[in-house]
């Protein structure tokens, strides 16, 4: 027998009187940290607040020295939904659609790339690692040109995917998210177990029926954080949609917003009316996908 007592469990109500004795013997601690947090959020919200008022100003003008300017107005929220020159539904619509596309169809090709490199064994593993980690070295943007011409020459025989199509544009999104997102789930892939392999073998799972019913749940957290890294990075991008979509009616949100800028001055009320807009399909896709960033990561492993 051991001559060392065992520790006794700690109850929650025994974490509760010790949280109250820590907040006692050090006060100090807790304004801190609510100056930390009130700070936090100040430098966070504070942009916001400041598009805000800019949009609502009626001056046209970035200069705001209130959040609640006088004589407020909703008149380039109106201008951006009315006006022909602008059409800013026609943008926002491009821009979620080619987000979307590519997204899905990165994330599905990706995803059964990760699977197949970190799970089977099989000639030109190595050299087939070796590429995707080359080709996430070199971002799609520093490639625009390549991709230009690339579009162009194919564009002939491919009209779908020729220059000024959401098609090539597409083409283009996946080309420089393939990389980075294989070998980021390839890693994630790793970590679990191969025991679950071997017990799923033993029950004579196939790999498809594997990969859904046990990796699919375990891995769902990592999907949806490369899901909406992917649907950001297309949504937010301007070098190439601006490069490879030259009509009004094929570019994006962020192509067209540019337009209120010019040498002769900034439209600042509709370029902030329109950027706070063209925010929230962002927001909407992570509240819906929040539940799974922060879900069980180990939910499906257990055998039912």
């Amino acid at each position: 027998m051991s001559n060392v007592a065992a520790k006794p469990k700690l109850r929650s109500g025994d974490y509760v009187d010790r949280g109250r004795e820590l907040r006692r013997r050090y006060p100090g601690r807790l304004a801190v940290r609510l100056l930390l947090i009130a700070l936090a959020m100040i430098y966070a919200l504070f942009p916001v607040l400041w598009i805000i008022s800019v949009s609502i100003n009626p001056g046209n003008t970035n200069v705001v020295r209130e959040v609640l300017p006088d004589n407020a107005t909703l008149q380039w929220y109106e201008t951006l939904l009315t006006d022909p020159q602008y059409p800013f539904m026609i943008w926002l619509w491009n821009s979620i659609k080619l987000s979307v596309i590519t997204m899905v169809l990165s994330l599905a090709v990706a995803t059964f790339g990760a699977f197949a490199l970190s799970r089977f064994r099989f000639s030109g593993r190595r050299t087939t690692l070796l590429v995707v980690f080359l080709v996430q070295v070199f971002p799609s943007s520093l490639l625009v040109i390549g991709i230009f011409n690339i579009l162009l020459q194919l564009g002939v025989y491919v009209t779908p995917v020729a220059i000024n199509t959401h098609g090539g544009a597409i083409l283009a999104y996946l080309g420089g998210a393939l990389g980075i997102n294989t070998w980021l789930l390839k890693g994630f892939f790793d970590t679990i177990p191969r025991e679950l392999d071997e017990s799923a073998q033993i029950d004579g799972a196939t790999h498809w029926i594997f990969f859904w019913r046990i990796m699919f749940p375990l891995v769902r957290p990592i999907l949806a954080v490369v899901a909406i890294l992917i649907f950001i990075s297309t949504y937010n991008d301007y070098v190439i949609a601006l490069t490879l979509l030259r009509s009004t009616s094929q570019q994006t949100l962020a192509v067209g917003l540019n337009l209120f800028i010019s040498d002769t001055g900034t439209e600042w009320g509709p370029f902030a009316a329109g950027a706070l807009m063209g925010a929230l399909p962002v927001v909407v896709l992570y509240l819906l996908m929040q539940d799974y960033i922060v879900g069980g990561l180990t939910s499906g492993a257990v055998k039912g």
